[in-house]
């Protein structure tokens, strides 16, 4: 099976509030792509323990986990598409644009992820965004960054028990897209801001004059495990939506 490759990627990333927003359509929709391999297939009824809908095991069920993200991002932007917030936006304005283009992305992720699962997919998950006020410019972008962090730490931590070489690279793909909404939103919140230490192992040399490569700090981006990703993602989901990875500890 063959994969379709993504665009070449542009020699410098724009500066400007709306270029960023052009770059961002550019790089986000590339990511569908075909050949993707299954394996295994668990029940995807409820964890009757738990009354949690358990995502499975082997590449199926990361696959389901990413997809459930991926279906609670899409569902989030189209609830704040419901409020004042967005409402009150210019149609022209970058900032709106860029939530548009974002809801898109999510969108496309959820449905090719759906599309590749077919009857081993689990069910479309019930949202609850009560607790987040989406008439209010800071609280979306708040919890927008929540998510994005979120999402990016979840795709950084199922890697390691992902075992075919182009479910990896899918997901190598689609963690780069969501890396640039992180980074996006956090500059829309505070200029500048789109990367910190809450989600990088930033690196910090010994002092100035010390050797290349000493000091503290891996210089990574952090990663989470499913656990604890889902008991993060579990508050804005409805009882019969919550979720397990019993199989990914």
């Amino acid at each position: 099976m063959t994969k379709q490759l993504l665009p070449p990627e542009p020699a410098a990333e724009p500066t400007s509030l709306t270029s960023r927003r052009s770059f961002l359509r550019y790089t986000g929709m590339g990511v569908a792509l075909t050949g993707l391999v299954l394996t295994g297939c668990d029940d995807d009824s409820d964890d009757n323990s738990t009354n949690r809908l358990d995502v499975g095991s082997g590449d199926t069920g990361i696959l389901n986990y990413a997809y459930a993200l991926e279906q609670l991002e899409a569902a989030f932007y189209t609830a704040v598409k419901e409020g004042n917030y967005y409402k009150g936006l210019a149609a022209n304005d970058a900032e709106k644009q860029i939530i548009d283009d974002i809801s898109l992305h999510e969108q496309v992720h959820a449905n090719f992820l759906r599309a590749a699962l077919g009857n081993s997919a689990i069910k479309q998950l019930e949202a609850d965004f009560s607790t987040i006020n989406m008439n209010d410019k800071a609280a979306v972008l708040l919890a927008a960054q929540t998510f994005e962090d979120l999402g990016v730490a979840a795709y950084n931590g199922a890697g390691r028990y992902i075992s075919e070489p182009l479910n990896l690279a899918l997901a190598g793909k689609i963690v780069s897209v969501e890396a640039r909404h992180a980074a996006l939103i956090r500059d829309i919140r505070s200029y500048n801001t789109f990367v910190d230490g809450d989600v990088v192992d930033l690196f910090t040399p010994t002092s100035a004059t010390s050797p290349p490569g000493t000091g503290t700090g891996t210089g990574k981006e952090k990663s989470k495990k499913p656990a604890e990703v889902l008991e993060a993602a579990n508050q804005y989901l409805k009882d019969g939506s919550k979720l397990s990875a019993r199989s990914f500890t």
